[in-house]
């Protein structure tokens, strides 16, 4: 689960990167419950709306690569959530 989560937090971490105003306001964070592996983005209350989208696409996106990578490894369910 380790290679996993580290696997998981850097490829949500280079996508928010990439997607804001100001990457340095970036930090990443990750905790397990059981099977599950939460990953909460902190970005500048000015990059909330960039890493959302528009009804939600974004944010679905990223998601959704988090989970493609955690079914390609055979790992656990995968949470990305936005905190500000």
């Amino acid at each position: 689960m380790a290679e996993l989560q580290g696997d998981a937090v850097s490829l949500v971490e280079s996508i928010v990167v990439a997607l804001v105003d100001d990457p340095e306001q970036v930090e990443v964070t990750s905790s397990e419950d059981g099977d599950t592996l939460t990953i909460e983005v902190h970005v500048s209350e000015d990059d909330v709306g960039k890493i959302i989208g528009r009804q939600g696409r974004v944010i679905k996106s990223i998601r959704t690569l988090a989970r493609a990578a955690s079914a390609y490894v055979g790992g656990s369910r995968i949470e990305v959530e936005v905190v500000d």
